[in-house]
């Protein structure tokens, strides 16, 4: 039996709102907490609520679907459902778990909840030993230890383990394993790259060495990159 995910529906049209709610209620294990039609009903809903999905609008008046993302608790996952596709590349590089356009059907609707169980259950940082990630791919239980590990390589709603005797893909988002990494051990050095601080050999201009691995620096993070390693 699945757990209760807790789903907010945020859109400034009232037929998407209807439409969402109606595919919320075919879903067992989906219990929707409420419907906004913009950002600041939302934020009043997650203050008094666990909220476990969002299905967010990015054309929404005063603060849009893209600022309002911005704001949220990274361990909510967000699915945006828009008529645009220019917000794609941006929307992913901030940790959403898909992106629906306008019109989509049910089925659709339901690949992209999928995706949130799967991730949900993908990557398990264990609290107790804090030394090790256990990752779920390919039907398999994988277990990661930070010593092995060099680096994360982001593609879309995917990421890519690269450590020392292999590489796992797992359904994941790059910038929840950002948050959940321990910093003192790893560095976000590009908006597809994570970084083991231990295994880095050395750092040119535009590119650092991991383990022989010659990885971009993004320009958006070098200076904090090496404040850090500082």
């Amino acid at each position: 039996m699945k757990r209760k995910y807790n789903v907010l529906i945020v859109d400034d049209e009232f037929l998407a709102r209807k439409l969402l709610s109606e595919y919320v209620s075919k879903i067992d294990f989906l219990n929707l907490i409420d419907t906004c039609s913009d950002a600041t009903q939302a934020m009043e809903v997650l203050n008094d609520n666990e909220v476990d999905i969002i299905l967010l609008d990015i054309q929404m008046p005063e603060i849009s679907g893209m600022e309002m993302l911005k704001l949220l608790n990274k361990k909510t996952s967000v699915i945006l459902t828009t008529a645009y596709s220019e917000y794609a590349v941006d929307a992913f590089s901030l940790g959403v778990v898909d992106y629906l356009l306008k019109p989509f059907d049910y089925a659709r609707f339901l690949q992209a909840i999928n995706k949130v169980v799967a991730q949900s259950s993908s990557v398990f940082l264990t609290d107790a030993c804090n030394d090790y990630l256990m990752v779920k791919a390919d039907y398999k239980l994988y277990k990661v230890n930070f010593d092995d590990l060099l680096f994360i390589e982001g593609q879309h709603e995917y990421v890519t383990f690269h450590t020392k005797t292999k590489r796992i893909t797992a359904l994941y988002s790059l910038k929840n394993l950002e948050d959940t990494l321990p910093k003192d051990r790893f560095i976000r050095v590009h908006k597809s790259f994570i970084v083991s601080i231990k295994n880095i050999e050395d750092i040119d201009k535009a590119v650092v060495t991991v383990a022989g691995n010659k990885i971009p620096i993004g320009a958006s993070y070098r200076d904090a990159m090496i404040e850090r390693l500082s």
